[in-house]
């Protein structure tokens, strides 16, 4: 119980860490003036947002059937909190596990939301994608997104949907561990490539893992989110020749 208590208090000071840093960070947005056809423009550090070759999201089309080897999910229950950080709903993990891909061994740090989803699969949205973010011992990041139809509510994610922040800059621990494991479809095969981070400063090098089968969320639990954020998701990039694959 005292390391649980101590990995919380860790994160959360992390998460504040992360807000006073903001407040001195160049204000961007989804709309308006700062929004994603002007990121580039805010700080020199974010031009990759215009110039870069690989940058995410996409709209996945034309994907190569590949013998992908499969995710190697090794997720536990840890301590969580979840964080709204003036962009999304962010949920910080203090131990979740790893994945294990063919670049390597990957340990979960957060994972967040974006409505609608980000991504495309042959021109389609839906209405809600989870990003876990994931970085290995180097520093590089995959990510795994995990896209939501509209159905039955999800029970993994309820502990998430009833508690969430209010304000930008507010955070709380999780009750309970939270394990993502349980958020996850059963059938995980997946769409490969190459990307970036889907916010400023749009960083390049991330390897991109996008699940082939939905889960679900429920029309409460999308109105609850919405509620925070009606909108918050870059629009689709340019493939620029990427090569896509997909689980045969």
């Amino acid at each position: 119980m005292m390391l649980k208590k101590a990995m919380v208090a860790v994160a959360m000071l992390g998460a504040a860490a992360c807000v006073q840093a903001a407040d001195h960070a160049p204000h961007w947005a989804y709309a308006g003036k700062a929004g994603s056809a002007h990121w580039a423009e805010l700080d020199q550090g974010f031009t990759a947002c215009k110039l870069g070759k690989e940058q995410s999201p996409i709209d996945i089309r034309g994907a190569k059937a590949e013998a992908l080897a499969p995710i190697g999910f090794a997720y536990t229950g840890s301590p969580a909190e979840i964080v709204n950080n003036g962009h999304t709903v962010q949920v910080n993990l203090g131990n979740g596990g790893t994945i294990k891909l063919a670049s390597g061994e990957y340990k979960l740090v957060q994972f967040h939301f974006h409505t609608p989803s980000e991504e495309k699969v042959n021109g389609k949205r839906y209405p809600l994608v989870a990003h876990l973010v994931h970085k290995n011992d180097a520093g590089a990041l995959a990510v795994v997104a995990v896209l939501f139809k509209q159905g039955h509510a999800n029970r993994a994610l309820q502990p998430v949907f009833a508690a969430l922040p209010a304000k930008a800059g507010e955070a709380h621990a999780l009750a309970d561990d939270f394990n993502p494991a349980a958020m996850l479809p059963a059938q995980r095969g997946y769409y490969a490539y190459m990307g970036s981070l889907t916010t400023p400063p749009c960083s390049e090098g991330v390897h991109w893992q996008v699940l082939q089968t939905t889960a679900e969320i429920s029309k409460g639990q999308l109105a609850a989110f919405r509620k925070l954020y009606a909108m918050n998701a870059r629009p689709v990039q340019p493939l620029n020749g990427r090569a896509i694959a997909v689980s045969k």
